[in-house]
């Protein structure tokens, strides 16, 4: 059976996914959508582990089929590769470390405020007006966990991530999510641009994921906390 690679850390990011090891299967709301997809296009699915910043790099010189990962659709993303429809739509937050007067974005004047740079965080974090946007390269493994040690250390006052991704670190003692923002960002597969053919396999496969309800389950089971944001019977886009 033809593998179906798809790109993308291997770290802890539940709900989105956890880290694969020789005694414990890659789990998530991210990797059952991989299941999905592989199965509607009769493919064995494979991952393709690589830090953050060598994922599109590696996708366009051919180390896999797609990035499955994270990927929010932003104006600069576009530049580089190609879209599927969108699997996933998330609203974004901010951290900060538990105790700290921060309840708004009003509150971050003349704050540090940490992000990846070109990325939908990035994006959110130049409209607070007044704060000192601080840019991150995200060069390494575990850029969630280098953005929290940050805060931590007080090098910077808060951290822009989607809100999906930063709500189990509100189990900390020590961080909490000051505010969200509604800013209903689309997540979806990247493919290299030169790849028109498995842009379209995909995209077919996760259609087809939608219509057998693979997508809205893995929803239930991962994001029960979150409101499914597309129509029970998918109808190409967000609700």
């Amino acid at each position: 059976m033809t593998s179906l690679r798809l790109i993308c850390v291997n770290i802890e990011s539940p709900p989105l996914f956890t880290k694969e090891t020789a005694d414990a299967p890659r789990v998530g709301y991210e990797v059952d959508v991989a299941q999905a997809v592989a199965e509607a296009t009769g493919r064995r699915l494979e991952w393709v582990y690589l830090p953050w910043s060598e994922m599109i790099p590696a996708l366009n010189d051919g180390a896999g089929d797609a990035i499955l990962c994270g990927q929010g659709i932003t104006e600069h993303r576009s530049q580089l590769v190609s879209f599927t429809r969108p699997y996933a739509v998330f609203d974004e937050a901010v951290l900060v470390r538990r105790g700290e007067d921060i309840a708004s974005a009003q509150d971050l004047t003349g704050k540090r405020v940490l992000a990846i740079a070109d990325s939908t965080n990035m994006a959110l974090a130049q409209t607070f007006t007044g704060a000192e946007v601080v840019p991150f390269a995200a060069s390494g493994d575990d850029v969630l966990g280098e953005l929290v040690a940050a805060l931590r250390s007080g090098e910077v006052d808060a951290v822009v991530d989607d809100e999906v991704a930063l709500q189990p670190l509100t189990t900390a003692a020590d961080l909490d999510i000051a505010f969200s923002v509604p800013t209903g960002n689309r997540w979806a597969m990247a493919v290299a641009q030169h790849s028109p053919g498995m842009l379209e396999l995909l995209d077919d496969g996760l259609a087809k994921a939608f219509s057998a309800g693979a997508v809205h389950a893995a929803w239930l089971r991962w994001l029960p906390g979150l409101r499914y944001p597309f129509a029970a019977e998918y109808a190409g886009g967000p609700v």
